[in-house]
């Protein structure tokens, strides 16, 4: 069983000043959802933003992690987000 704060542990050591909510959400360790908001997302397209989450997730996708629903953001798309207005 993998847990939500190894996944976000790794993603945040991966990528400098990056902050990971991850939420394990049938409860079974395998199926997780998250935010990821970096600095370093601002010069990337959203395709090399999950690809950028995947690699700091390394082998443990596909392995470890059957499912990740991932949305990423950059600091200023999270500030206008819904998300940080509701404190998540």
């Amino acid at each position: 069983m993998f847990h939500a704060s190894e996944i976000k542990r790794l993603i945040e050591a991966a990528l400098p000043g990056a902050v990971a909510i991850i939420n394990d959400d049938a409860g079974d360790g395998e199926h997780f959802s998250g935010d990821v908001t970096a600095p370093s997302f601002a010069t990337l397209s959203l395709v090399q933003q999950h690809q950028a989450v995947y690699r700091a997730l390394g082998r443990h996708m596909g392995t470890d992690i059957h499912a990740l629903q991932l949305k990423t953001y950059t600091p200023d798309q999270w500030a206008k987000s819904p998300h940080a207005k509701n404190g998540a």
